[in-house]
């Protein structure tokens, strides 16, 4: 795949983000029929659906989300994906959507959790038990998180999938429910699937290198404390995701979705270099970092196309022109798993 230097607009950045590559129509090939997404209204949905109706032009794509967001709805029709508007939560919107033997769930809920740990709840643990019984025999992917983990020794591999769950927060025990709910129904109905454990998707609007960028321009420190993070091109994150809809387990198996680790210290130099100012830092690097090992997905799905040296160039350009942010920071640096 031939990489741009540099995304001049949106436009650009989402074709990008958005464009299939031959191992995704391959596999998706070998998956056939209808695939959903719920909750697709998130920073990554668009993009993921609309690579999933470029990987195959004659399947039905069907977005499903509250579509908040102005303009997003007729965007996604234009591009020939069907799109359902409605509250997850309410058992009418879920009994009315159509089958599908392919499903992708991203609904969920991190920021804004503290001060409403009852809606986070819902939608991370009650909302996944709903829809493990609506669609008991489709292949169910579903987004989770790297929070599950406990902190590792940032000088190891990181966390594999068969590292115990031991959760920071109320989010990230949340998220620990939503995997429990899917594995128990898969285990009761035969439904195969992924549970997707994310760890920090890149784009140049958001992201740990869009918040790394963001503070050194405004001559702001960069916190240390969190030293180290795995993240991932998004476009790499959506393919992995798709391509996981041809290697779903039954019952359902965990699966860590990221890219090599990052030292926070050396991309904030690495940024600074690029933007021209010398960036400050405030605290020291603990011993341990929610860390993900990735190797199972590499060999499932090859290594992420987008290495870092390129994601910096490309973060640093679109800061440096002042591209659109979603002002949606990742607070990576968190330890206390409040967000």
């Amino acid at each position: 795949m031939s990489l741009p230097h540099r995304f001049n607009d949106v436009s650009q950045l989402e074709e990008c983000l958005s464009r299939p590559s031959e191992a995704l129509i391959e596999d998706l090939g070998t998956a056939p029929g209808d695939l959903m997404i719920l909750g697709a209204g998130g920073k990554m949905g668009p993009t993921l659906a609309r690579m999933a109706k470029r990987a195959s032009p004659g399947r039905r794509i069907i977005a499903v989300a509250r579509f908040s967001e102005p303009g997003l709805r007729a965007q996604l029709q234009e591009q020939g994906i069907d799109c359902i508007s409605g509250d997850l939560l309410d058992p009418r919107t879920l009994l009315q959507l159509p089958s599908a033997p392919n499903i992708v769930f991203m609904a969920g809920r991190k920021f804004g959790s503290t001060g409403s740990e009852w809606m986070t709840w819902a939608m991370n643990s009650h909302l996944p038990a709903l829809v493990a019984q609506r669609f008991p025999q489709s292949r169910l992917v579903v987004f989770s998180t790297a929070c599950v983990y406990p902190f590792v020794e940032t000088r190891g591999k990181g966390a594999p999938e068969s590292a115990a769950l031991e959760p920071v927060g109320e989010y990230a025990n949340s998220c620990v429910a939503r995997e429990r709910l899917f594995q128990y129904f898969s285990h009761q109905h035969r439904t195969p699937g992924r549970l997707l454990r994310l760890s920090y998707a890149i784009d140049m609007r958001y992201g740990v290198l869009h918040d790394v960028a963001n503070r050194i321009l405004r001559r702001q420190p960069i916190d240390l404390n969190m030293g180290f993070a795995n993240i991932i091109w998004q476009g790499d994150a959506n393919e992995r995701a798709l391509r996981a809809l041809a290697h779903c387990d039954t019952p359902t198996s965990p699966l860590n979705l990221s890219g090599p680790r990052i030292a926070i210290r050396e991309v904030a130099a690495g940024m600074g270099e690029r933007l021209g100012i010398e960036p400050g830092f405030t605290g020291a690097e603990a011993d341990s970092a929610l860390l993900v090992d990735c190797s199972q997905a590499d060999r499932l799905f090859g290594p992420p196309r987008v290495g870092l040296d390129t994601l910096l160039d490309w973060t640093a350009d679109w800061v440096r022109q002042g591209g659109l942010s979603l002002d949606k920071p990742t607070h990576y640096e968190a330890r206390d798993g409040k967000y």
